[in-house]
Formats: structure tokens, sequence, C-alpha cells
């Protein structure tokens, strides 16, 4: 398929590498014209101005805006609007919020205008590994786009099947999943990330335990210096507890044991404040979650090797740099 691509940041500029390179066309849109050469020079069509980027689209148009959310989605969506026809598709795969989405979709459908939001997780990973995405939208624009979405995502690779499932039907399994209606794949997104708040916090809450099992506090016979590195690798390897944030953790920790790299100044994107919101409207109680958001919060005031641990797998999965810290960001231990 022919898919334009705006926003060709780090996730945008992969995402449309990933689609080139499985044989669709890529036409890219940026205002930073050194992007749109670096795409260009790979055989990507682009430009620096919509109108221009759009005239390079053939009807049905299919746009994947990857800009950051809140206002620049919403100026980008708002100005394709103005420049679509009947019929053309518009893809949100940033994390927007899902009460936008659903807004978004009615005020595009005034101009005939399909309109699907994606939440995409596989940071600058993906581009290799393929992005996990979650799919809200209408069945037959969906199902349109499919050869887009199987091409992003991972698929099956070598992960065991869960029993049972060579009797199901569906994409689940191939790492990507229409969840509903507009709305429906940034809802299942923010929960997912409001979950990856929670796993981060405790591995990070751990790993500061190990770190001051030596403090002077603590009976002379009852310190342990610990290999954190090592303890780290060790439950890579068939722990219950394993996952891709411990494989994240491990390597930030070989790199640099003590993560004097980072601050512990931990930015919330956004979707853990939503998923916490989302929770309160449905009086669903969730402790662990609100715990770790208030956590980041704490983190920009003073801060732990618990929050050097947050700041370095964020950097790791997502090339979240910190922001820099401010006078009173001047406790650590």
């Amino acid at each position: 398929m022919q898919i334009g691509m705006v926003g060709l940041g780090r996730m945008g500029a992969n995402m449309l590498r990933r689609l080139m390179r499985d044989g669709h066309e890529g036409v890219g849109f940026d205002l930073s014209a050194d992007n749109v050469e670096a795409l260009k020079k790979e055989g990507a069509k682009g430009d620096t101005s919509l109108e221009g980027f759009v005239a390079l689209l053939t009807k049905p148009r299919v746009i994947w805006v990857m800009v950051p959310a809140g206002s620049p989605t919403e100026e980008t969506i708002i100005n394709l609007k103005k420049l679509l026809d009947k019929d053309d598709i518009v893809i949100d795969g940033g994390n927007s919020y899902f009460k936008d989405d659903a807004r978004r979709a009615k005020v595009l459908a005034e101009k005939g205008i399909h309109f699907v939001d994606v939440g995409t997780s596989g940071g600058v990973w993906g581009i290799d590994r393929g992005y996990c995405m979650m799919i809200g939208g209408e069945n037959a624009t969906v199902k349109h786009i499919d050869p887009i979405l199987k091409t992003l995502a991972p698929g099956r690779g070598t992960i065991e099947r869960t029993p049972g499932w060579e009797n199901r039907k569906g994409t689940a399994e191939e790492g990507y999943l229409h969840c509903g209606p507009s709305g429906a794949g940034h809802f299942v997104k923010m929960v997912h990330n409001g979950i990856e708040y929670g796993i981060m916090q405790a591995y990070a809450e751990g790993f500061d335990i190990f770190k001051n099992a030596n403090s002077t506090n603590l009976p002379e016979d009852l310190r342990f210096d610990l290999n954190l590195p090592d303890i780290a690798e060790v439950w890579r390897r068939g722990s219950v507890i394993g996952s891709w944030l411990l494989d994240l953790a491990s390597m930030a920790l070989l790199e640099n044991p003590d993560l004097s790299n980072f601050s512990g100044y931990v930015q919330d994107s956004g979707e853990g404040r939503w998923t916490i919101k989302a929770a309160i409207e449905e009086s669903v109680p969730c402790e662990v979650l609100s715990a770790a958001l208030y956590t980041r919060f704490r983190s920009r005031q003073q801060n732990t090797f618990a929050e050097k641990m947050l700041s370095a797998m964020r950097f790791k999965f997502g090339g979240h740099v910190e922001a820099a810290p401010t006078e009173e960001h001047a406790i650590t231990r």
C-alpha cells in the first residue's frame, strides 16, 4: 500500500522505514527538511508542506499522524481535514487521550473522512522488533489498512503459542488488535502505560533495596554488597518476573551499575494520569498505579536510586531524556 507519514521523528521515521522495507510506498511530511531528505534518500517521497505532502498521495489517501499528543496532533488533524476528501483515512498513532479520538472521529466524519486511533508500543526498538498496536475504528476501515498494520506488527516470532490459541482466530498473537470503535485503541494503550508505570516502579524499588543492602544502619553481619547487574541478568533467565523491561534494566545496569548518568528526575507522558482518571470514573481501585504516578511527581523534588532505575528504563525503551534538574532537585541517596 501507499502510506503517508506525518512526523518523521524517532518513531515516525522508523515506522516508515519498516513499511518501505516490506514493499509499501512511503510518503513523508515533516517541518524539518533534513528529516524529509533523509527518508527521500532511502526511497520515500516527501515534502515540508502539508499541501505538497497530500498532493503526493493517491486517493483514497491513508495518512498516519505520528506527532506529540495534544495541540500538535489536534492542529495536524484540523489542517488535514481541510485538505482531504471523502473516504480518505487519518490514523493517529501517537499517545492521544481516548476521549479526543471519539470527538475527532465525529469531526472528520462530517467530511466523510475515516479515523483510526492506534496505540503504539515498541519505542526506538520497533523498527526491528515491530510495534505492538491497539486499534480503534470502524471495521471496514481497519480491515482496509490491515496490510500496513501487519507489516508494522512484530508477528508471532519465536514466542511460544499460548496453549489453546490454535483454536482461536484473530490478529492478537501477531501483535496487533482491533479493540473496538474510535477511542478503544488509545484506551487500551492508556491502561497499558499505566500498568507499565507500576511494573517499572516495582523493579525500581526492588533494586533500590538491593542498592542499600550494605547500609551502615544495618547490623554488620546482615549487610550485603550485592552485584546489581548480575541480579538483573540472572532474573532474565527463567525467573517468573522476567520481562522486556527487565532486559532493558539489565542492559542499563551493566553499562553503569551506579546509574550515575541519570539524575532520577522522572517525567510522565500523560497516560498514567489518564489511567487514574478513568479508574476514578469507573470507581475501580488502582492503588499500585496511583502510587507509581505519585512517585514520579515526587522524583522532581528529591529522588533515590529507584528513580534512577526508572529513568534508565524510560531511556532504554523510548529514548526519553531527563529534563534538567532544578535547584530543589538535589537530595539523592
